[in-house]
């Protein structure tokens, strides 16, 4: 009996031990089993990159004139079946000379799924960034920043880079002042900052393009899209 309930004690650490593994490798920002992931660049240039994820929507004229007044680049993580609904708010985004990235089609979490569930939602929604008239590279973001095993391996096949994030001015700020002072904090040379600006709940941050953009040169600071960042990667 006492061998039988070591042996289950032991079992059930295990099995901790391996949910929590996944559970850390899922929601990790910083690393993934497979492939290049990117949340910053290393630089000692002051440059940073915007990144808007989700849509494009009925929103997305108004962030392009807010991206517009500021004089920003940015790279626009958008939906492949949002795309195919409103084609030619991808190709606002496009003629305005933003960066396209793929989001994915549905914005499923890409977790537990089948390799054909991976290369459907990748292919297809780059077959729409194609659409818009956008030519430049595509870099990839997983939903909610989430990915195990089969999209990293998806993409490492496929020689794509993993993009996520070190600055998230909306986590627990509501306001255009807060996502504002938390994106000044926050950011370091070679950050990529994220913000979801396509939906009515994103009004502040909408509001707080300007002003981030407004501190961040005063402190001399240039915006580059992410591919730009990349390509300085190691440089000083």
């Amino acid at each position: 009996m006492r061998r039988w309930m070591i042996g289950a004690a032991c079992g059930l650490v295990m099995v901790l031990v391996v949910l929590a593994g996944g559970y850390f490798l899922m929601n990790s920002r910083t690393y993934q089993l497979a492939g290049r992931l990117v949340d910053r660049v290393e630089t000692s240039d002051k440059i940073v990159a915007l990144t808007l994820d989700d849509g494009p929507t009925d929103h997305a004229p108004e962030v392009l004139d807010l991206l517009a007044a500021a004089g920003v680049p940015a790279t626009f993580y958008l939906n492949g079946r949002d795309l195919a609904a409103r084609p030619e708010l991808g190709r606002a985004i496009a003629a305005a000379g933003h960066e396209i990235g793929n989001h994915t089609y549905n914005h499923r979490r890409m977790v537990l799924v089948s390799p054909e569930t991976v290369a459907g939602e990748v292919e297809r929604t780059d077959a729409e960034i194609r659409r818009t008239g956008y030519r430049g590279d595509i870099t990839f973001r997983p939903p909610y920043g989430k990915k195990l095993w089969t999209l990293p391996d998806y993409l490492s096949d496929h020689d794509r880079t993993t993009v996520t994030w070190d600055v998230e001015p909306e986590a627990g700020n509501s306001s255009t002042a807060e996502i504002v002072d938390a994106a000044i904090e926050q950011v370091r040379p070679g950050s990529i900052i994220l913000l979801h600006t396509m939906f009515g709940s994103g009004a502040a941050s909408r509001a707080a393009i300007g002003p981030i953009a407004a501190t961040l040169r005063a402190d001399g600071y240039r915006f580059v899209t992410v591919s730009d960042l990349l390509g300085r990667a190691g440089q000083s």
